[in-house]
């Protein structure tokens, strides 16, 4: 009796730590639709797994402007949730605030500098100390490409940007779209991404798009690099301002246009149509890019918390990165893993050839930030950039003046 009245004092002592060790994770973020939901929810539940509350604080619309208008009033009213969807460069200005926990001590523990490409770890971390954990990655250098469309006009998808002009007047002479784009900023900054790491290797691409280094953007590579993008631009139709991205994938699903340039976001509407990779269409890097990879990386920043008990954000911040979150999470979402080294069994095709790529190009240093997509410079430069090559797409504007322009639009802060 005595062993049983004592193994029930222990499993209550036992229950009674494990209150006091509960906290409250509250967590600032913007998937609220479709696969991203549901990954949300998965975190949700893993976390909760751990004893913790979860308090969801889900900001829809703005492709996360609007989570972060709305985080800048809590964090200056002295009230920051536990965690926040941030990616980028972004993380520094943050860190600079000197609002962000510090995560190295379960870095350490759970070896992250071990588990993450140093490229991506460097973006997470703030004077050499992790204030961010990293979900996943997106590859944005790919190329969607209709193989039955490429079939018919009897050519093959091309593999340099010199190849592309010939590939492309056979489609249009076949009477399809050689190039699905929508006309809108951003998109026009996915595409001169590719192109540019097409033209210059990735080297060059971490010296002017990175770095931001004036020598490497005025120079006859970046020239190059325009003058292949209004050639790219000739192949795209006139109904293309404006359009969504999504649209434009569905031409190419659809077998109006031959290919898009877009990360791989993409891949969720040929899912959705019922298409199969490697049948019905190909994910292919974009010309010139093969043995390289532009990365964007959804990310959590972590807020120190006053009078908040520090181990449910320490046990956030792993759950994120552990194998079961990483691989429910990219399966829904149609990212990869950021976490290297991870079983893709489940994975499809396009998913094991973007791991693939994603490894291979961490080790040759070929791994590089998309600039498109905030992962590369300051928020300041990177609007000036894409403006820069909007005007660009939309305009008679000259390759030599769209140098200078680009010259000048790195220089602000």
């Amino acid at each position: 009796m005595r062993v049983r009245h004592l193994t029930v004092a222990l499993a209550a002592a036992g229950l009674l730590v494990q209150a006091a060790q509960a906290g409250e994770v509250e967590v600032l973020h913007w998937w609220t639709s479709g696969g991203e939901a549901k990954s949300a929810a998965e975190l949700k539940k893993m976390v909760q797994a751990k004893g913790h509350t979860w308090k969801d604080f889900a900001v829809a619309g703005g492709g996360g402007d609007n989570a972060m208008t709305v985080l800048k009033t809590r964090v200056v009213s002295g009230n920051p949730p536990t965690a926040a969807q941030v990616k980028g460069p972004a993380i520094q200005e943050w860190g600079r605030e000197g609002v962000l926990a510090n995560l190295t001590a379960v870095a350490k523990v759970d070896n992250w500098d071990g588990l993450i490409p140093p490229v991506i770890a460097r973006a997470m971390k703030y004077q050499n100390n992790y204030v961010a954990v990293p979900v996943n990655v997106h590859r944005v250098n790919w190329m969607w490409v209709n193989p039955e469309v490429f079939k018919k006009a009897g050519v093959n998808p091309p593999k340099t940007w010199d190849e592309f002009a010939a590939v492309a007047d056979k489609i249009q002479k076949a009477g399809f779209i050689p190039v699905a784009h929508g006309g809108q900023p951003w998109q026009d900054a996915t595409v001169f991404e590719s192109v540019a790491l097409g033209v210059g290797g990735a080297a060059w691409y971490q010296k002017a798009f990175v770095q931001l280094d004036p020598a490497a953007l005025n120079s006859p590579t970046t020239l190059k690099a325009f003058d292949t993008l209004r050639t790219v631009r000739k192949y795209m139709d006139k109904d293309m301002p404006g359009r969504d991205w999504n649209l434009a994938t569905a031409m190419v699903i659809q077998g109006k246009a031959a290919m898009q340039f877009m990360g791989d976001w993409a891949k969720g509407e040929f899912s959705a149509a019922g298409k199969q990779p490697g049948k019905d269409y190909l994910c292919l890097a974009a010309p010139g890019t093969e043995g390289a990879f532009t990365f964007n990386v959804d990310s959590f920043i972590v807020f120190a918390q006053k009078n908040k008990d520090q181990k449910a954000t320490n046990d956030f911040a792993q759950t994120v990165l552990s194998p079961a979150f990483q691989e429910t999470f990219n399966l829904n979402k149609g990212s990869i893993p950021v976490r290297l080294g991870m079983d893709m069994t489940k994975f499809d095709d396009c998913a094991k050839k973007s791991s693939a790529d994603f490894m291979a190009s961490n080790k040759s240093a070929s791994l590089v930030p998309s600039f498109a997509h905030a992962m590369a410079m300051p928020s300041a430069a990177q609007g000036a950039v894409q403006d820069v090559v909007a005007a660009f797409m939309n305009s008679t504007m000259s390759s030599q003046d769209a140098v200078r322009r680009l010259v000048e639009a790195a220089k602000k802060k």
